[in-house]
């Protein structure tokens, strides 16, 4: 499955009852809720690394960009525009793009 796979699946279960569906369900309860829940599972992310639970950090991994393609429905981002930053972003040095964003703040 494709990240574009999956927000295609997001967007199809966000448009179901919330009774039926998790996604619309979290969507339903607002972006407040769905960022709480991206950042559990990106803590519990981490948690697995850091342990080198290898297993686990497959799983979380799987939570953290369904999570995060929920958050992005609901904040009304389309993956699209996030694809687009990345490829702005290879353009340059991880460096010299970090350095960049120094002289804006």
């Amino acid at each position: 499955m494709t990240l574009e796979e999956l927000e295609q699946r997001v967007a199809l279960r966000a448009a179901a009852s919330p009774d039926e569906s998790y996604t619309a369900k979290l969507i339903a309860r607002g972006i407040n809720k769905a960022s709480q829940k991206l950042g559990e599972e990106a803590t519990e992310a981490v948690i697995a690394a850091v342990s080198g639970d290898r297993a686990e950090l497959v799983k979380e991994s799987a939570d953290v960009l369904y999570h995060l393609l929920v958050v992005l429905k609901a904040a009304g981002v389309p993956l699209s525009d996030v694809m687009d930053e990345l490829d702005t972003r290879t353009a340059q040095s991880g460096l010299a793009e970090k350095a960049a964003r120094k002289d804006t703040l």
